[in-house]
């Protein structure tokens, strides 16, 4: 039977990592890694390209847009790629690449590990393994395999600091898991793909996020408004709450928003949708104007914001963009 061909991109991060005088540090390459894992790159023809070494702490919109570009470079010539990286930020650079790659054809992997492969109690090796039948299974879409799990890139939540389960599939079902079966896909979760798939890079930069705390001061949106900012996704509280007596959030909203900011609004609680239309402090909120996210992610929710910002800045515009599905990042029947 013939070979998938699998590009193995790497970026950095903790799997790649060796002790050096300032801490652990990206220092491993590519074919570094590949040594790891064994007999079960010999069903595949490993194709192993060092395209950056980063903590990915450092990982940026930038890298985002630069890893996308290496995946349309190369899609073609592949079965599947497999992207090594950090774990910290791994489920923005998922979510990031899902907006702008949404489509292709091929499975695009991404995976990291809590230890460095050459740790001799690394999970690193387990979770190439699994990325790597990921990248031959075929299922186009962008995904992040850990600990036995592959996520659909937008659902994807870093949970845990330390536990080999770091990630969590939030609002949505794995898209595969490992059993004795093998790996186990399901199809049910997978995202469309487009056999005319082209690139739709570029991201606006200006766009920030703001976790609501009681009693935060609205003068705060005064100074993003003089910083240029132009799209603000706002962690509210439970299903939907921001605060409007003695110190009014609501009016400053208007106020951004008249001056032209998309402002985007999801819960700080991880699991479940929100729904801004069930009580007052809620309701003053979508007066105001602002843009409802149901059961997204944050990472999904300000990736899509710097995607569709980059394309249009008008907020009934945006507003359509968010009450769309494009890679599995929102559930439609919660509209």
């Amino acid at each position: 039977m013939k070979k998938k061909k699998i590009l193995l991109m790497t970026t950095g991060g903790t799997i790649a990592s060796a002790q050096t005088e300032g801490g652990l540090a990206p220092t491993i390459t590519g074919d570094g890694l590949k040594q790891f894992v064994g007999s079960m790159l010999d069903a595949f023809e490993v194709t192993v390209r060092d395209i950056l070494h980063l903590d990915s702490s450092n990982m940026q919109p930038e890298e985002w847009e630069f890893i996308a570009h290496n995946v349309w470079e190369n899609w073609e010539q592949f079965d599947g790629i497999v992207i090594t990286h950090g774990t910290d930020t791994m489920s923005y650079t998922a979510a990031a690449l899902s907006f702008m790659l949404q489509g292709i054809p091929i499975p695009v992997v991404l995976t990291g590990a809590q230890l460095p492969i050459m740790h001799p109690l690394s999970d690193a090796t387990d979770n190439l393994r699994t990325a790597f039948a990921m990248a031959g299974a075929g299922c186009g879409g962008v995904y992040l395999a850990f600990d036995r799990r592959v996520i659909l890139g937008t659902r994807a939540v870093k949970t845990h600091t330390m536990n080999f389960g770091a990630f969590d599939s939030v609002n949505a079902p794995f898209a595969a898991e490992v059993n004795a079966h093998g790996l186990m896909v399901n199809k049910e979760v997978l995202p469309s793909v487009n056999p005319g798939f082209h690139l739709q890079d570029g991201l606006c930069k200006d766009v920030f996020l703001l976790k609501l705390v009681p009693g935060v001061d609205p003068r705060i949106f005064d100074m993003l408004l003089h910083m240029g900012i132009r799209g603000i996704v706002i962690e509210a509280f439970g299903a939907g709450g921001v605060q409007f007596i003695r110190r009014d959030l609501t009016q400053k909203l208007s106020e951004v928003i008249h001056n032209g900011v998309s402002v985007v609004v999801c819960s700080q609680c991880l699991y479940e949708r929100s729904d801004f239309s069930l009580y007052e402090v809620g309701q003053r909120a979508l007066e105001q104007g602002v843009i409802q996210t149901f059961d997204m992610t944050s990472e999904a929710a300000i990736t899509k914001l710097m995607w569709v910002l980059h394309r249009t800045q008008d907020r009934r515009e945006v507003a359509k963009w968010f009450a769309t599905n494009m890679v599995g990042e929102i559930s439609l029947s919660l509209h």
